[in-house]
């Protein structure tokens, strides 16, 4: 799913762009109906930028990458297969620190944030990656 946000994003802004796209893609959820449980989950093991759940009740682990151009490539392009099983071990971590979510579905969705000077913020969706 490909979608432009609406609004645009300064370079005067503060917040580090990795935090502007985690913050633009949990609105983005929860235009959509979405609960946020969780931003930033951290171990050792990783981190998970997003976990939400969704009206129909699936729990998504997402993985926001966010960029300002594409000289380095689409930012989705950066979670490879190596990364998506490590991003589904610490789903696994997380739904076993959190018992109380239940065992409904569960997946792994990246989004790419294109946040380029003077444009609308584009944002592209990938539902359940490597699964």
């Amino acid at each position: 799913m490909e979608t432009a946000a609406t609004g645009q994003v300064g370079h005067d802004d503060r917040r580090t762009l990795g935090e502007v796209g985690e913050t633009l893609v949990a609105r983005y959820f929860r235009e959509r109906g979405a609960q946020v449980l969780e931003r930033n989950w951290q171990r050792i093991e990783g981190e998970l930028d997003l976990i939400v759940r969704e009206p129909a009740g699936a729990v998504v682990a997402v993985e926001v990458k966010t960029r300002r151009g594409l000289g380095f490539g689409e930012p989705l392009e950066a979670v490879t297969p190596a990364k998506q099983a490590r991003l589904r071990r610490l789903l696994g971590l997380w739904l076993r620190e959190h018992p109380d979510v239940g065992a409904g579905d569960v997946r792994l969705d990246v989004v790419g944030v294109l946040i380029r000077p003077g444009a609308p913020v584009h944002l592209r969706h990938l539902t359940g990656v490597g699964g």
